[in-house]
């Protein structure tokens, strides 16, 4: 994912979004082209503001009515962050500190969302209420979303298609009604 958001030099092949080759390509250049990526572990800024944390995901906007309307987008999704716009984001729970990480990248409005290990850290519970969050916005943005995941029986029920990398390679690659328990236990055999 590091590679593909421009965080990373790509070696070989070629990455083709909508048409447009994205390799060599800058973050913020990215963010432009609507690809927006959500690292794993510590995602926001601590010491921030929820407000001032979304503000810094949108400072490269040349547009301030953009940053206004991505943030009112995202207050629409996750109602809980508007009524701490003015807390410490390092004060928030773990799946409170997700949802914002999920909110700062979704200010852009993206048409290609990259998570890797949105789950990661958090409680079952939560992990799998991000998850359906996740399908959510997927539904509702209509946007592409690429998730590495290793909670693999999580992902599948939300997702259409499954690739699984063993070793670096693609061991399996199809829509998600097509692996069963049995490929599953076969493809990490």
């Amino acid at each position: 994912l590091k590679a593909i958001f421009g965080l990373l030099p790509i070696w070989q092949g070629q990455v083709i979004f909508q048409g447009t080759l994205l390799n060599s390509q800058t973050p913020r250049t990215m963010l432009r082209l609507g690809v927006a990526y959500v690292p794993q572990g510590n995602r926001v800024f601590t010491d921030l503001t929820v407000r001032e944390n979304l503000e810094m995901s949108g400072i490269s906007m040349s547009d301030g009515a953009r940053l206004r309307d991505g943030m009112e987008r995202v207050f629409s999704l996750f109602p809980t962050l508007k009524s701490r716009l003015l807390q410490r984001a390092g004060t928030l729970s773990g799946g409170e500190q997700q949802m914002l990480a999920l909110a700062n990248a979704l200010t852009w409005s993206p048409r290609l969302l990259l998570l890797d290990e949105p789950s990661l850290g958090l409680a079952p519970q939560l992990a799998t209420q991000a998850l359906k969050r996740i399908q959510q916005i997927s539904q509702g943005s209509g946007a592409s979303i690429l998730i590495v995941e290793q909670k693999v029986r999580d992902v599948i029920k939300i997702a259409r298609r499954v690739y699984v990398l063993r070793g670096g390679q693609v061991s399996f690659s199809g829509a998600t009604d097509t692996l069963s328990d049995e490929k599953l236990r076969e493809v990490y055999l």
